[in-house]
């Protein structure tokens, strides 16, 4: 399975629009080629660079296995109205919140990874997280991609 951006490429600068510099916007994601027997898949955004440990920035499930991509500047409205559910960051936010690393801490990896499922929904708490997110999806995993992207501030 393969991850794509038209907002970056693998491993450069993710532009100021999609952080907290910007708009905050969510990056326009796409993948292919996912394994047999995939009915769904699960997206988290997060920084390990970040100086209290890793950091979740986004996280989405219940994508559906027909779904090749996700719209930059996904919103709340439009994630349900494709069916699609989302978690808490460790913002406290329902949704995207993009890279905002400290000032001087220097370039941070936001890895964007899609983890192919066997399973068409995830039973989760409305008021989950990325990190409940992570380990309801991980019995459940038939193949994996990342996209990395940097930032500094």
């Amino acid at each position: 399975m393969e991850m794509h951006s038209e907002s970056f490429k693998f491993d450069d600068t993710i532009p100021a629009l999609y952080s907290c510099e910007g708009r905050n916007r969510s990056p326009q994601l796409s993948w292919s080629d996912p394994p047999t027997g995939t009915q769904s898949f699960v997206l988290i955004v997060d920084d390990p660079d970040a100086p209290s440990g890793t950091f979740a920035h986004w996280g989405v499930y219940d994508i559906p296995a027909g779904m090749t991509h996700l719209d930059e500047g996904l919103t709340r409205h439009d994630a349900e109205a494709a069916g699609v559910r989302q978690v808490l960051n460790d913002m406290g936010h329902i949704g995207y919140d993009g890279p905002c690393p400290p000032r001087g801490h220097g370039i941070h990896h936001y890895q964007f990874r899609l983890f192919a499922l066997d399973v068409p929904h995830l039973e989760l708490p409305s008021r989950a997280n990325c990190r409940e997110l992570e380990q309801a999806a991980g019995p459940h995993i038939l193949g994996r991609a990342r996209l990395t992207g940097t930032y500094n501030r």
